[in-house]
Formats: structure tokens, sequence, C-alpha cells
């Protein structure tokens, strides 16, 4: 089994016998409200929050790592639930699949490219799913009617006052301040999530008995069922698990970086990919919702000294022994209570370390996280995550073209340029700009083929052209093909090309374009002093 888990040791046990209670302490009031806000029910949150707890704890790649269900992942199920609502069979298939997704990740080795995405585009798909969960948490909050998708939800905000109801509303508030301004001296020994629940629930049986409350719950070990497909409903299935696999890989990488930080230790990116799948095929075979890397648990574990896997397999044991000896109670529960503690979690998911600095910030990453935040309100995740992506991606190919346009040299004579050397110099006077020498530093990319073309088809009275690749890290297809096309112009003005300095990878990529077809074979030369004096030499002809 060790050959399985990152980081086991028996070594601190005593930490993480306490730090695995302590989690599990913090993950039980969360994970039935976002069993309840998914719309699967308070078993499937506890139920996600013991599955994926304990297998992506075992077989994960992030020791001190706690799993469960989380805010985006919660979000996202929501979306799947209500697609799937006929059949909730499919929508647990959804989750497995999703794991499944996961496993393929990991074992593919992209937990590094994960870790790529543009901060601004997570900042504002995080944000997004913050503002989601406020949204759909405001009407429970006050006794009102929860409305079905996010758009609705907006439009129906102005309504709620009509519909609130004031026991409902007192203790949605009540625990709504418990979370949010309970002091440390306190917190430090009971969570305020735990503690809201607590006290909302008390106050819901013997003062505000008119709330709405969780109701029966079913007891014992949840019943195994089989995924099933349909033809009909493939692409959406394959959708929605893809970004349950997108998202819970991000989300649990993102928390991994935290544990990192906070232990000085390193996780293993892929290994902690393939445990979440694991973890989250289990989830959807026993009908339980999905679940990632959580923050919150994770930080409190390690606080309280959790360091190997074994506190994160505690804290799901310890969650199926409440759940097995503390239904009854959970009866008890009111909706608002789990929804003020759920307006907590929303507000800690928005990356205000951000937004507090958008007027300081360069206006293209605000313009990026804000189009993803929007994207992910309105439209779904996937979309806004790659529109957001690619408005990085191509800022990133313009910075980049800029750059690489700075560091191109057209050099006609000795004094164009103080890198050339004394001799390369004198090669330069005796040519009196009958010769011009081209050079770019850094990658030719597909973002400067236009100044690549510009510069070396630009009429200009030569009669030999040197294009030196001394300084060239990297070329692709598009710059090879804008070299051909200045070859090919000059050929047609009756001028010599000669091509100098190529590294073994960069002369690749010219020959497999077929460019050194175009000129003779000694005009294709190891250093720029063998192209100046090749060059001398065409001039005496």
């Amino acid at each position: 089994m060790t050959r399985f888990i990152h980081g086991f040791s028996l070594d601190n046990l005593r930490g993480d016998i306490y730090g695995g209670l302590t989690a599990a302490v913090v993950a039980l009031p969360l994970a039935l409200a976002f069993g309840v806000a998914s719309g699967a029910g308070p078993l499937a949150g506890m139920y996600g929050a013991i599955l994926v707890g304990f297998f992506a704890a075992v077989f994960g790649g992030t020791p001190s790592q706690v799993s469960g269900p989380t805010g985006p992942m919660t979000v996202v199920m929501t979306g799947i639930i209500m697609h799937f609502s006929g059949n909730p069979t499919m929508a647990f298939t959804v989750v497995m699949l999703g794991g499944v997704f996961q496993i393929l990740f990991g074992m593919l080795k992209f937990g590094r490219f994960i870790n790529l995405v543009p901060y601004p585009v997570i900042s504002g798909f995080m944000s997004g799913i913050g503002c989601i969960i406020i949204i759909l948490q405001l009407a429970p909050l006050v006794g009102a009617e929860s409305v079905k998708g996010v758009l609705h939800s907006v439009l129906a905000l102005p309504g709620l006052i009509e519909q609130m109801q004031i026991h409902a509303s007192s203790l949605g508030i009540i625990a709504l301040v418990i979370v949010c301004f309970l002091p440390k001296q306190i917190s430090r020994y009971i969570p305020g999530p735990l503690l809201a629940l607590i006290v909302g629930t008390i106050f819901g049986v013997f003062f505000f008995n008119e709330a709405n409350v969780i109701g029966e719950i079913p007891t014992g070990l949840p019943s195994m069922q089989l995924p099933i497909f349909s033809v009909d409903e493939f692409a959406a299935i394959i959708k929605y698990s893809l970004i349950l696999a997108f998202l819970g890989a991000i989300d649990s990488l993102l928390t991994s970086l935290i544990a990192d930080s906070v232990t000085r230790t390193h996780h293993k990116s892929d290994r902690e990919l393939v445990g979440q799948g694991i973890g989250n095929i289990i989830a959807g075979l026993f009908g339980a919702i999905p679940g990632a890397g959580a923050t919150m648990r994770t930080v409190v574990n390690v606080r309280a000294g959790g360091r190997t896997p074994i506190s994160g397999a505690l804290h799901a044991v310890v969650l199926l022994l409440m759940v097995l000896g503390l239904g009854g109670l959970a009866e008890h529960i009111p909706h608002a209570v789990l929804a003020g503690i759920l307006l907590k979690v929303g507000y800690d998911i928005i990356d205000w370390k951000y937004v507090r600095r958008l007027h300081r910030v360069p206006r293209s990453g605000v313009l990026i996280m804000l189009t993803t935040l929007t994207l992910t309100v309105l439209v779904d995740l996937v979309t806004a995550v790659a529109v957001g992506t690619i408005m990085a991606s191509m800022l990133f190919v313009k910075r980049m073209a800029n750059t690489q346009a700075a560091s191109m040299k057209i050099v006609g004579g000795a004094g164009d340029w103080h890198a050339l050397t004394e001799e390369e110099a004198s090669l330069f006077d005796h040519a009196n700009g009958h010769v011009v020498l081209f050079h770019i530093e850094g990658p030719m990319s597909f973002g400067s083929t236009k100044d690549i073309v510009q510069l070396l088809t630009n009429n200009r009275e030569q009669d030999v052209l040197i294009i030196d690749f001394s300084d060239v890290t990297f070329i692709d297809s598009s710059a090879s093909f804008a070299v051909e096309e200045a070859v090919t112009q000059a050929k047609e003005d009756n001028d010599s090309v000669i091509l100098c300095g190529m590294s073994e990878s960069v002369e690749k990529v010219i020959r497999s374009i077929g460019v050194d077809k175009l000129l003779p074979e000694n005009h294709i030369t190891k250093t720029r002093l063998q192209a100046l004096q090749l060059s001398e030499n065409i001039l005496k002809k």
C-alpha cells in the first residue's frame, strides 16, 4: 500500500490524529451544506466528504491535503443535477466519468500544464463561483423558495423581500454573524461553521421552529449504483465530466500549492490527480457528490498537526461514524442556517486579493479577469476558462511579438551595430553598403511573422542579404515560411542570401520547410564571420 501513498509515515501519528479530528469537525457542516445546495441531499454531501476524503488521501500526492465537496465542485454538480433531473443515476455517472478523466490527466502528466492557466483566469472563475454561491443562497437564507439557475435567481432577487420569513431569516442572520465575526479566541476551540450549525439548530428547535429544516435523512451505508449512458445525452455527459475533471484538478492543485507553502514540502501533482480521480469515481458509484482538495479543511488540518495521509483518511472515518450515529440530529438543521454558512464560503472563494488591486494591476489582466467572471456567472465554466485563456494567450503572443520586433536589427554598415567584432566590422566597411545583415534574438514565432517579412522584403539597395540566427533560440513553422518568403523575394531581385549561426534545432526546422533547397549548399554557414567572408567573395565576382 505504501507505494500508493505519498508522504505516509507513523512518525507524526499524534499530530495526524488531532489534525484528522479537527478537519472532520470543520467538514461536517460544510458537507451537509454542500449536499443540500447541490440538490442531491445532505447524505450525498456527507458521503462525498467521506469517500473523496478517504481515497484521495490514500492514493493522492499531497500528504497533508484534506479533500471533500467544495464550493466550485458543488456549483457544477448543481447544474448537472438540474440537467439530469429525471435521471439522477446519470448525474452520478457524470461524477464517475469525471474521476476517470482526472486519472487520465494524471497518467498523461497534465498536472504541470493545469498550473499554466493564467492567474487572471483563475481569479475570474473562482470569484465567479463565489458570486454564484452567494446568489443561489440568498433565497434559502430568508426562507424563500429556491430558484433553479443563476440567471433566474438574479431576476428573482427583487422579490425576495416579499417572500421573507422572519423565523428563517433570523436563523440565517444568526449563522452568518457567527461565521463572520466569531472571535479567534473561540474559533481556536470550535470552528465557526460548526458553532453556527449547533447554535442555529438549537434556536430553530426552541425559538424559530417555523423555519424549513432538512427533514428525514436516510441512515446506513449508501447502495451502489452502476453507471448508465444514453446516446441522446452522450455529449452532455462528456461535457459535464470534463468540467468536473478540469475544475477538480485546478481546485485540488491550488490547494496542494497552499499546503506546500505551509508545510514546506512538495506535492506530486500527477499522483494527486490520480487520487482525486479514484475518490470521485467511488463517490459517484455510491451516489455522493464530487469533491476536490479543500483549502480551509487542509489548512485546519495542517495547523492542528496533520502532515501525512493518515490525517485525511482519519477525517473521513470520523465523518462516517458521525453519519451512522448523528442522522437523527441532522434532521433538525434549518436550511437557512446552512445558507448562512455557505454565504461566508462564497465570500471567501472570491479573490479579494486581486479585486482590491484592480485599480493597480495591468488593464489587460483586469479585462481578462472580469470577462472570465462574467462568463462563469452567466454562461458556464468551460466557456469562461476557454475565452479567458484565449484572451490571455493572444495578449502574451502580442507582447512576445513586440519583444521580438524590438530585438530585430538591420545592419547595413559597421557603425550600425556595436556587437560586431573588428574583423566583421572591417568586412562590412569593405562591402560599402552592398551587404545587409538581419539579426534577431530569442524565439522566432508566428507572432513576429509580419515584422520579419516587412524587414526582410523591404526594398533595399543590396547585393547580399545575411540572415543571422546566432542568437535565435527557437523558430516555428510560421517564422520559417517568413524566411522562405524573404529568400524567394531576394532571389527575384537577383540578390544572394546567406543563412548563418543556426543551432541544430533551428536548422532542422529550416531544412524541414525546404528553405535550404532555395540556396547553394555553401550559403549556409556556421558563423557570422564566415557569412561575411563569403559575401566578400560573392561581391568580387
